[in-house]
């Protein structure tokens, strides 16, 4: 096995002893992974999901979960990127474990070569899948997020030409368990949307790899194109990879009952040290969203760089770059404006009545106030940032429009939980008058909403949408 270089350490907090300012301070705005503990107590996967002897309880999931279709990968064997990856149900996948614990999995060959596959169920989308069942609730350091809260009401991309509405649980979130034998990893990879993640292991243990974003050119080639799959690959070129070995990491031992916090564009690595069941969110908010617009213009370059020599007869050039864009990445800037969009609507819509709620004492509720300020500055400097992208130079073919969203049940859901979030993460009561006036499409902001911008369709829109109502509520609020 190649040695690599380590130095350094992850923080590991007591998340009981840290406030939720202090989790954004010194690692969400810094960027710095960090391992909490203290978090999962009274957790229904930790009683039900480990057996008596602290082992995965694989008869549970069987009894319970066994005819769910799920994502197995064999780790012993590289397709492409990535594992190489079937489909099987949670009983296959148990039956598989079982047997090969029976043979003392991993049965060698003369040549010294594991024969049988090492498998690791991931990405299962377990709630989505079984919304009744109560596994585990979300800490309040990481439940600001974005991209599950729009996701449960509405579809990041949705191309009508591969549309089904059977498959509405394969990509409708970024909520997973993972569960994999001692000896299953993932290789090396930065997440989805360079999104944060977290991961709890509810029993068993892993061993993380991580490099920080200012070394992440070190484990591409001289192209940067191809990435590094496996860190302690013997055969890593220095040709190919001539900056691997300058790579530091930081090396983390993850325990049973611990959260770890991977901030965005975090190159790693993982191993279980131990037979081990995890759960993992992937998301973003308004800390990262500058991390998803850079990884999106990053790849739109590459989609329009291998079609470029077809631009002279294609008839919507454009258009095409946007859907290879939203097959490899998986949104294109259009989803990701509609997604700022509807995500600023709903944060000023929660800020109105947040600022118009008589039953909280005036000054209790600065905390969320000032999220939700933050939410829309920073919505706001990504826009202005995207007024410059080719895309929207010309006419896009579509208009949001903010009237008829605002009177939408789905986005009705989405300003509901985001005020709860808010209430949740700051530990502050929502008044049943907010909560209700956000539920019954309040006919003051329709007004507001029609006053300044009825659709939007550009970056600018937008900007000019933010400022009109942002000013409104100023002018609103001065006293007389």
């Amino acid at each position: 096995m190649m040695a690599i270089e380590t130095s350094g350490r992850i923080d590991k907090v007591n998340g009981n002893e840290l406030s939720y300012e202090e989790f954004v301070e010194r690692y969400m705005e810094k960027n710095q992974p960090v391992v909490l503990t203290g978090l999962m107590d009274g957790w229904k996967a930790c009683s039900d999901w480990v057996d008596e002897n602290g082992q995965p309880n694989l008869r549970f999931f069987s009894t319970h979960f066994g005819k769910s279709k799920v994502q197995v990968a064999d780790c012993n064997t590289r397709e492409f990127t990535d594992q190489k990856r079937v489909e099987m149900s949670v009983s296959e996948f148990i039956d598989q474990w079982c047997k090969e614990a029976v043979q003392e999995r991993g049965v060698t060959s003369n040549n010294g070569d594991i024969d049988k596959p090492v498998l690791y169920l991931k990405d299962w989308h377990f709630v989505k899948e079984y919304p009744n069942y109560a596994a585990y609730s979300t800490p309040h350091f990481v439940c600001d997020d974005w991209l599950n809260l729009y996701l449960d009401s509405y579809r990041m991309h949705r191309d009508p030409d591969s549309y089904q509405e059977k498959d509405e649980i394969s990509c409708s979130d970024y909520r997973f368990v993972y569960m994999g034998a001692k000896g299953s990893w993932t290789p090396l990879h930065a997440d989805v949307f360079r999104s944060y993640s977290w991961s709890a292991n509810v029993c068993g243990k892993k061993q993380w790899f991580l490099l920080p974003p200012s070394q992440s050119h070190l484990v591409f080639d001289r192209n940067m194109k191809a990435c590094i799959y496996n860190i302690f690959d013997n055969n890593i070129s220095e040709i190919l990879f001539p900056g691997f070995k300058k790579a530091t990491w930081l090396e983390c031992i993850q325990e049973q009952n611990e959260i770890i916090f991977v901030p965005s564009g975090w190159y790693h690595q993982v191993h279980n040290l131990e037979d081990t069941v995890s759960i993992n969110h992937n998301w973003f908010n308004s800390y990262n969203l500058c991390w998803v617009l850079d990884l999106m213009a990053r790849d739109y370059n590459e989609a329009k760089e291998y079609i470029e020599d077809i631009r002279d007869i294609c008839d919507d050039f454009e258009g095409l770059c946007q859907r290879n864009l939203a097959a490899n990445t998986g949104m294109n800037f259009y989803d990701f404006f509609i997604f700022l969009a509807r995500f600023t609507l709903a944060n000023l819509v929660v800020l109105d009545n947040l600022a118009r709620d008589t039953e909280n004492v005036a000054g209790s509720l600065s905390p969320m106030v000032q999220q939700l300020a933050h939410n829309l500055a920073s919505i706001k400097n990504i826009v202005l940032k995207m007024k410059s992208l080719e895309c929207f130079s010309g006419d896009q073919g579509f208009v949001l429009d903010l009237g008829e969203t605002h009177k939408d049940p789905k986005f009705s859901k989405l300003c509901y939980f985001l005020v709860q979030t808010c209430g949740y993460i700051h530990k502050q009561q929502i008044s049943r008058l907010c909560t209700k006036t956000i539920a019954t499409h309040d006919s003051r902001f329709s007004t507001i909403i029609q006053s300044f911008c009825d659709g939007v369709s550009t970056p600018q829109d937008l900007v000019t949408f933010i400022d009109g109502v942002s000013t409104e509520r100023a002018k609103s609020e001065a006293p007389e």
